[in-house]
């Protein structure tokens, strides 16, 4: 799985606004905490803002804030604002890709990899991320030496 400096960002963002324990929080507060580059962050913010994740107030007392609590977003609710569809071959969701001959059984491959992307990121919401406590499963998985193996 590839992610994107746009997701990574979006994330480590979102997490920073479930810390808050919902106050505004400023976009300059927001980049400074993540060093992430201002401009890239204010459009970021926009897409969550339009995807219904995160809301928003100008003025002086203004800011950010996610518009529902952190254990009803998950991270995959993040992924596919920012950068749409968790898994997608040529641009294409998995189950609209066909193959021919020996390569035939890949769109299964393809699918059974979204399966496993959605049971670890439509399950870990931002409040675990921003308070520490991951699922016992993503624990496990993280746990297992293979994991960290390149």
């Amino acid at each position: 799985m590839r992610l994107s400096a746009r997701v990574d960002y979006a994330l480590r963002a979102a997490a920073e606004l479930a810390a808050a324990s919902g106050g505004p929080v400023t976009a300059e507060q927001l980049a400074r905490a993540q060093a992430i580059p201002g401009k890239f962050l204010e459009n970021i913010l926009t897409q969550l803002r339009r995807a219904g994740l995160v809301r928003s107030q100008r003025g002086p007392v203004g800011g950010y804030w996610l518009a529902r609590p952190a254990g009803e977003i998950s991270l995959a609710d993040i992924i596919r604002a920012v950068d749409g569809p968790l898994a997608n071959v040529r641009g294409e969701r998995p189950e609209h890709v066909d193959y021919d001959g020996a390569a035939r059984s890949l769109q299964q491959v393809w699918i059974a990899l979204r399966a496993s992307e959605r049971a670890i990121l439509e399950t870990v919401t931002l409040n675990d991320v921003a308070t520490g406590s991951l699922p016992e499963s993503v624990r496990t998985l993280a746990e297992d030496p293979g994991a960290w193996a390149s």
